[in-house]
């Protein structure tokens, strides 16, 4: 599976840093970001294949909160062959999504947490109970939420801390007072979190 991607050659033995984007945003969204968080990496920014008019995602849904849950199994699983197929000899891969790019990442690892070391998971939704995966055990994953996301609703933000703590993953949760927008102080957390 090939993604249109932006890409940005990083210093020898660099790490990767994996970039996804929001509904209707493409791979420009947070591959400057990523630069001046981890000056020297490696980005790789793939642009969601789905299209919903005309909005860029990397899965299907059949409404708000509602994904089509057979093509997301297809589009996780391509997803993991194209992150599996830019890691190299990373000493490190990050991976940094939000909203719908944060769910696609967390689907990924889910099945394979071994393909991203640090997730940063920026306003996910994830309305399902995802199956145990004891790979996550030890992963570095921050989530960054809004306590008043009409998207995604804060108890189901907390569920999936709750799951991730319950894998043994080390979890992160930032929350701002807003609700679906980021934040300067969730940024300053992802910066955190990095450094």
């Amino acid at each position: 599976m090939t993604y249109h991607a932006l890409r940005t050659e990083g210093a020898k033995g660099a790490p990767l840093f994996l970039t996804f984007h929001g509904t209707g945003a493409d791979e420009t969204q947070f591959h400057g970001l990523a630069g001046q968080l981890m000056p020297g990496a490696r980005i790789v920014s793939p642009r969601g294949d789905v299209s919903e008019a005309g909005m860029n995602r990397y899965f299907k849904r059949t409404g708000e909160g509602v994904y089509d849950m057979d093509d997301l199994a297809r589009r996780t699983e391509a997803m993991a062959s194209f992150i599996a197929s830019e890691t190299g000899d990373a000493p490190r891969t990050v991976g940094l999504g939000y909203s719908n790019g944060a769910n696609i990442l967390a689907a990924v690892a889910f099945d394979n947490p071994d393909l991203v070391d640090d997730l940063v998971l920026m306003h996910p939704l994830i309305p399902w109970d995802p199956a145990p995966q004891p790979g996550l055990s030890g992963r570095r994953i921050l989530i960054t939420a809004g306590r008043r996301d009409p998207i995604c609703p804060a108890p189901q933000t907390e569920a999936l801390a709750a799951y991730l703590q319950s894998q043994g993953a080390e979890v992160t949760l930032h929350w701002h007072e807003g609700g679906h927008e980021i934040r300067q102080d969730e940024v300053d957390a992802v910066q955190s979190f990095l450094a």
